[in-house]
């Protein structure tokens, strides 16, 4: 077993392969629980260090994971030897998570952290209606859609992307704004707005034309009206090899048919 020189706590996803590889890192490395590591490994995919991430949101301990799953957008590659290495000459990424303050139809206040991006889809067969305020300016009177969505730098190549949003490099400073199969205006593709904008929408006939606010993991239905800003009280930091950082990602994908 090598000794290390940081103390490092070690999670991982219930799947079989990120079963297996916890328990080969186990024989050459001692970990400590999360609340004394100076750094969190995480096995798994994308999906598990997007809950990771939400369990972890107030505790400031850096996370780096490594890929046990699919796509590993969010991962370093998985490899047993260097680990101690790997992480000291590793590229942190620091951000801060949205913040989604949401009022039901029948007037219940909801708030949410989103990583990725929040959401606003319509609940029936029936196409949203929206209200689009930035800044307490009304921007957009009616957006008829299937929904919006407000995505960061980091989640701009997840729903984002499918939902034909830009890729947004992370250095940026700005988030997305994107239509869903918006219906009217036809042609608006959406806009790309200060990361310190505060996003205001409004449903329109809502009871008629029900919408659903969801931030990454959490929903909230029959929603009246939604808030969205950065919420700077909290910080995250993820540690990405040097060679595949994740800015360097997020590049490569800008490339790819």
């Amino acid at each position: 077993m090598t000794k290390n020189d940081l103390k490092l706590a070690l999670v991982n996803s219930d799947t079989e392969t990120a079963i297996s590889s916890a328990e080969k890192l186990r024989e050459f490395y001692k970990f400590v629980p999360v609340e004394e590591a100076d750094v969190i490994v995480a096995l798994g995919g994308d999906g598990y260090m997007l809950h990771l991430m939400h369990d972890l949101l107030h505790n400031d301990t850096p996370i780096f994971g490594m890929n046990c799953g699919t796509v590993g957008f969010l991962m370093n590659k998985f490899g047993v030897g260097n680990l101690v290495k790997r992480i000291r000459q590793a590229e942190s990424y620091c951000f801060h998570p949205l913040k989604m303050s949401a009022i039901t139809t029948s007037g219940e206040s909801h708030t949410a952290l989103a990583i990725n991006e929040v959401s606003l889809l319509r609940e029936t067969r029936q196409t949203a209606k929206i209200k689009i305020f930035v800044d307490e300016k009304e921007r957009m009177d009616e957006l008829v859609c299937d929904g919006v969505l407000v995505a960061t730098p980091a989640g701009s190549t997840a729903y984002n992307l499918s939902a034909h949003g830009p890729i947004i490099p992370l250095g940026s400073d700005v988030v997305a704004l994107t239509p869903i199969s918006a219906f009217r205006p036809r042609r608006w593709r959406g806009a790309l707005l200060p990361q310190k904008a505060k996003i205001r929408f409004e449903i329109i006939h809502p009871g008629k034309r029900p919408v659903s606010a969801v931030a990454d993991i959490q929903e909230v239905r029959d929603v009246a009206s939604v808030t969205i800003e950065q919420d700077k009280s909290i910080e995250i930091t993820l540690l990405f090899d040097k060679e595949h950082t994740l800015e360097e990602r997020i590049l490569n994908e800008q490339f790819i048919n």
